[in-house]
């Protein structure tokens, strides 16, 4: 009996398992009805579009490390700098798409649009670091133009900030890329701040001269009134002063003794004096006063108005 009943609980049990197996079976949807890739599926799709990135950076690099030699190394301003990065920019996107494998269920969709962002990231990075420096020598030309037209009289220091500042932004629109984050309101809010120290400095110095100005006229005026109150003096001791000024000097032939005479400011003055003549000897036997008017007399006069 017992060999009976083992004999039927096994049977039993292979039942069992065998209606189990159909249950899993029928509820397990096949293969053939949904098309799911699989984990190794992704890994080479995502493999392909990396090469076709990495490719694409290669020869995008070229074209870029030109662009950074004429910037960086010798320090020149691309005009076309935003219109190259455009190019640059869309051209890789477009060889990306041409090369790139398509997209046939969401997932690699997914991957498709992340390469492609990498790709774009990859590329705009090097060119605005590019962007900003090109910038800065945007904004030293600007400020050169502004310290030019300070020195000149014909515009003033207002006239002089628009134009730099148009100037400024003229070259920074033709550097930046069009639908880009890019933007040069930094540097040119920079440049505007510089500009009005520059304002202020030039402000403060040109108030300094005109001050000093002021103050040597003050000082003229000064001294004017001074000479007028002493020449009033003199008008009040000596009564009108005269606007002649005579002077008169004589020298006795052959000797050391010279008179001379001076009337200045309504005043006469006489001296006598002993000075021998050491022009003598280059003068001839005669001497030069034989050659003045007569009685060898000269005359000096000074009329002041």
């Amino acid at each position: 009996m017992a060999t009976v009943s083992s004999t039927m609980g096994i049977m039993r049990s292979l039942v069992s398992s065998s209606l189990l197996a159909l249950a899993v079976a029928s509820s397990t949807p096949s293969t053939s009805s949904v098309c799911l890739p699989s984990v190794s599926g992704r890994s080479e799709y995502e493999s392909l579009c990396e090469g076709v990135k990495c490719s694409i950076i290669e020869n995008a690099n070229i074209e870029i490390e030109e662009m950074r030699r004429e910037v960086i190394d010798e320090k020149k301003c691309i005009p076309t700098f935003g219109i190259r990065s455009d190019r640059i920019c869309n051209q890789a996107i477009s060889d990306f798409a041409s090369n790139a494998p398509s997209a046939n269920d969401p997932i690699s969709t997914s991957e498709y649009d992340r390469k492609l962002d990498e790709l774009e990231s990859a590329i705009d990075a090097p060119l605005q670091v590019l962007y900003l420096r090109q910038l800065g020598f945007i904004r030293e030309k600007a400020l050169q133009r502004y310290r030019a037209a300070q020195k000149t009289s014909e515009a003033s220091d207002y006239e002089a900030m628009l134009l730099a500042d148009s100037q400024f932004v003229h070259e920074a629109e033709e550097a930046t890329r069009e639908g880009d984050d890019w933007d040069f309101s930094a540097e040119r809010t920079h440049l505007q701040s510089v500009m009005n120290s520059l304002a202020s400095s030039s402000k403060k110095l040109n108030d300094v001269q005109i001050k000093s100005g002021q103050q040597q006229n003050t000082a003229m005026q000064y001294l004017q009134q001074q000479q007028q109150m002493i020449q009033q003096l003199q008008m009040q001791l000596y009564g009108q002063t005269s606007p002649w000024n005579v002077g008169v000097a004589y020298r006795i032939p052959d000797t050391n003794i010279n008179f001379s005479g001076t009337y200045q400011s309504g005043r006469a003055n006489v001296q006598l004096s002993c000075v021998p003549d050491e022009y003598a000897p280059l003068l001839g036997p005669n001497g030069f006063t034989n050659g003045v008017g007569p009685g060898n007399l000269g005359l000096s006069l000074n009329l002041s108005v």
